[in-house]
């Protein structure tokens, strides 16, 4: 009890350097004290108000329209006659679909994405004025374009049958088949 300020009851703050208290049973003490969590309240598993979600869906969407620009202008990278890069972009949007679903808890969010990465592929897939174009007819191309929208539409697919585990339930993370 010497740590606690003078005059002051355990568990409300007395003047700078002293910590709120959460708690019935937790005591601010002076600056001097050790620091530790128990004197910070914690917001773990709060939901989300409707601006943190939509703010989230935007983020994904950007998420999803990053990848398709990045993807577009390195799709071609590969090892031998193997177009890596291509097949390591169509993961990518797979694996992005179905953690977006299960990280929001709604399948809307994979479809987020995909929509994302779905305007920003096939916008820079147009030809320009000059006839030039970003992703070529080549192997790579193709399977960057038509993979990955596969992949996508998996990644959607599998993301309504997912059903992640609750902030505070007993329920492990299953697939339903």
């Amino acid at each position: 009890m010497s740590g606690l300020a003078r005059g002051a009851a355990p568990g409300t703050p007395d003047g700078p350097g002293l910590c709120r208290a959460v708690t019935e049973n937790t005591r601010c003490y002076r600056a001097s004290a050790a620091y530790n969590l128990l004197c910070v309240e914690g917001r773990q598993g709060a939901p989300l108000g409707p601006l943190g979600v939509a703010t989230a869906y935007v983020l994904l969407f950007l998420l999803g329209a990053m990848e398709g620009v990045i993807g577009c202008f390195q799709f071609s990278r590969s090892i031998g006659s193997l177009p890596v890069a291509a097949l390591g972009f169509c993961a990518l949007i797979f694996v992005t679909c179905l953690l977006a679903g299960a990280g929001m808890g709604s399948p809307m969010a994979a479809i987020v994405v995909a929509v994302g990465w779905l305007a920003a592929s096939f916008v820079l897939t147009l030809p320009t004025a000059g006839g030039s174009v970003i992703v070529t007819n080549t192997t790579a191309g193709k399977l960057y374009l038509y993979g990955g929208a596969v992949c996508a539409g998996v990644g959607i697919v599998v993301s309504f049958r997912w059903r992640p585990r609750r902030p505070g339930g007993d329920r492990q993370p299953e697939l339903r088949l």
